[in-house]
């Protein structure tokens, strides 16, 4: 649904500038397509079962038609703003220990992680509109890493069949809008929080709903254990050093004791940390595409930073949709289990998102968290 804030006009111009970037074809395909207007400023089209742009559209295409794997290729897979970028660089900095085995040169230190692990729908296959830098699948180095925000079922068919491997990360769904309605923000200033909290709740956002597209992974994940490792953000946050040799071992490169014994797994986390990252000088200025600036992926990295941005009735109605979603799936968030206090009434999770919820007066709200989740700032 289009904003209050913006013209009929408005809208038709930015619908026409969408799809002026694609060609003949997939424009005919594209407007026979359900479209919302949604984040950034922009239609959305259900696509293939989830939504997106114009422009992803006709790059998804491209890389559903010709892209080819390889057995050794590994697919990074995410959400938007679920842990991508920290992923990126530990499954580059694991599977390159031995050919950078002095940090001091390390192409981390100089290149953006999503430089060295591109991504099918924005790099490989152009997006029109983003305008990334094209990568040369010829000039790559095997293994080859890529990323994609692509849910499961519109991998192409080589990837699904191939013995590739591929990493999916998901995050706690209030964390993760939270933190993709900010990196909107800074590419189209003006959001409402509102409008764009409705929209994701409805699933319409960029390769929502969001509970399909973890469904989607995690069903693959149980079914073909080898092939794909699903993995949850907050749990990698809680206790990275197991996880990063859960990778290591995942991707047929375990690491020796004699390894563990000269600290190159903390050598690898701390290269790939979110303070180290957002400190560097390849990290702090510059683009990827013309209308996003590389410091745009360095945000906080916080678990919990929802409780500054969203209401008690959101997050009752986020609540009760991750429960409708996920319940039954084996898909939990344990570090969000949480005590709100409401006057006069409570809300309770005492598993997650098991949520008794109190009636809409609400006045005024005290929240006791764990320590790893920060206070409300009033």
């Amino acid at each position: 649904m289009a904003s209050t804030n913006l013209t009929h006009s408005t809208q038709e111009q930015l619908k026409d500038e969408q799809l002026e970037a694609v060609g003949e074809e997939c424009k005919n395909l594209i407007l026979s397509l359900p479209k919302e207007y949604g984040f950034g400023n922009q239609y959305y089209y259900f696509f293939q079962g989830f939504w997106t742009t114009p422009s992803q559209i006709q790059s998804i295409i491209s890389f559903q038609n010709d892209f080819q794997a390889k057995d050794s290729d590994v697919v990074i897979a995410s959400m938007p703003k679920s842990g991508t970028t920290w992923l990126k660089a530990l499954t580059f900095a694991i599977i390159n220990r031995h050919h950078f085995s002095s940090l001091e040169n390390h192409p981390l230190l100089k290149t953006n992680p999503h430089e060295l692990i591109p991504f099918f729908e924005f790099h490989i296959y152009v997006d029109t509109v983003c305008q990334f830098p094209k990568v040369d699948l010829l000039n790559m180095i095997e293994p080859r890493l890529f990323g994609t925000h692509i849910p499961f079922t519109s991998l192409a068919k080589s990837i699904k069949e191939s013995n590739c491997k591929i990493i999916y990360i998901c995050r706690n769904p209030f964390d993760t809008f939270v933190s993709y309605w900010n990196f909107m923000n800074k590419i189209e200033l003006n959001q409402s929080l509102e409008d764009d909290f409705e929209r994701y709740c409805k699933g319409i956002c960029h390769v929502g709903p969001f509970w399909d597209h973890m469904l989607g992974y995690l069903k693959e994940s149980i079914a073909r254990p080898n092939k794909i490792l699903f993995l949850q953000y907050e749990d990698l946050k809680e206790d990275i050093n197991f996880h990063v040799k859960r990778i290591a071992e995942f991707l047929g490169c375990p690491f020796t004791q004699e390894e563990e014994s000269n600290g190159v797994i903390e050598n690898i986390i701390n290269l790939c940390s979110f303070e180290t990252l957002k400190e560097l000088d390849a990290n702090k200025s510059g683009g990827l595409g013309w209308i996003i600036e590389k410091k745009y992926y360095f945000r906080k990295a916080e678990i919990g930073d929802w409780i500054n941005y969203l209401s008690p009735s959101m997050v009752e109605k986020l609540s009760k949709i991750i429960e409708e979603k996920l319940s039954g799936s084996g898909i939990s968030f344990k570090r969000f289990d949480l005590i709100v206090l409401c006057q006069p009434h409570v809300i309770e999770v005492q598993q997650p998102f098991e949520v008794v919820m109190p009636p809409s007066d609400i006045n005024e709200k005290l929240i006791s968290l764990p320590k790893s989740i920060p206070p409300h700032k009033h």
